[in-house]
């Protein structure tokens, strides 16, 4: 052990150096100006898909996003090897400002809100007419919070071969809901294929509904050369079997616009939708709020809306439409 005298001279004491103490510390994050855009086309377990300049890239969630998340639709900044190739790994830094984010809870009672997809523009509620038998609560929740996230909502209805659509159909045409009404021939021949196609040009698309109503096997009719696996449906219970466990993103031929498959739900939870939101959907009653008490429900004797329509500025099927709507944050979907 080196000893030194009483007075020591600088030059007799040797400094050990500390890399942790000796670093210099700063506030400035590298901007990462040089980073590809890349596009999230699927999560699995950590790692995200992303499509930069044609190609598809593994990467993973850098450490200085915290616990910032990326889901599918979202467009990122991307470092590091950005060449594809097998084994390679880069790193998502940047999540860009979400032009929409589509979110669900697992219950109403549940506060912790999930991100379904992001920068979507379009919701298609997939639902079959038959085996299994449409849920008209879990559509009015899906079309809750596709008005809540500022998505045009599209009713798609499969399995005309088992059932009329007339009644489901009867029960929005006062909502104004677009839709398109498909069958196991269209599907087969194609014709259903290429009506779908076309509401769905220069769009990304979410489709969501419950397991075995067909949502997979309509995505695999408008991207073929993508196909996913597909289930069927339990004769037993009448439901779905869960087959698509993770959402993708896929291109339409022709770079036509974007389908994004998510995996079928069971519930869609709505603790998250802020029910003033809502009536952002209706323009012809929107006006009509104006009266209104504050942090109005729309739905008790003081609001405005029913002198609105008393007065003729909007049909009254369209009030009963926005209240059933907002008295499903209140019901379950098996109600």
């Amino acid at each position: 052990m080196r000893r030194y005298g009483k007075n020591p001279d600088e030059d007799d004491i040797r400094v050990r150096p500390n890399p942790k103490g000796n670093r210099p510390r700063t506030n400035i994050r590298p901007k990462h100006a040089d980073a590809g855009e890349g596009l999230v086309l699927t999560v699995d377990r950590g790692r995200l898909t992303c499509l930069i300049d044609g190609r598809t890239v593994t990467a993973m969630k850098a450490r200085e996003l915290g616990r910032k998340s990326a889901v599918v639709g979202d467009r990122v900044a991307v470092v590091g090897d950005l060449t594809g190739a097998k084994d390679t790994l880069a790193r998502i830094v940047r999540v860009e400002p979400r032009s929409s984010t589509l979110r669900r809870t697992a219950d109403d009672d549940d506060p912790f809100e999930r991100v379904v997809v992001a920068n979507a523009d379009q919701l298609a509620i997939v639902t079959a007419l038959a085996d299994p038998e449409p849920r008209p609560r879990l559509i009015d929740r899906c079309l809750v919070a596709a008005y809540d996230a500022g998505l045009a909502p599209l009713l798609v209805l499969t399995k005309s071969d088992l059932a009329s659509a007339d009644a489901l159909l009867e029960s929005y045409g006062d909502l104004g809901v677009p839709y398109i009404v498909t069958n196991r021939d269209e599907l087969v021949d194609g014709s259903a294929a290429e009506r779908v196609r076309a509401t769905l040009a220069g769009r990304m698309t979410a489709f969501v509904g419950h397991s075995g109503v067909g949502k997979t096997t309509l995505v695999n009719a408008l991207v073929p050369e993508r196909r996913r696996a597909t289930g069927h449906v339990n004769a037993v219970t009448g439901r779905g079997r869960h087959t698509t466990t993770s959402a993708l993103a896929l291109p339409l031929p022709g770079g036509s616009g974007w389908v994004i498959d998510t995996p079928g739900v069971r519930s869609f939870g709505l603790h998250h939708v802020d029910p003033s939101r809502v009536i952002h959907a209706f323009p012809d009653l929107e006006p009509g709020t104006a009266g209104c008490p504050r942090a109005c429900s729309h739905d008790e004797p003081d609001c405005a809306l029913d002198e609105w329509v008393t007065d003729g500025h909007a049909d009254p099927a369209r009030l009963y439409s926005l209240r059933r709507l907002l008295a499903t944050r209140e019901r379950r979907e098996g109600d």
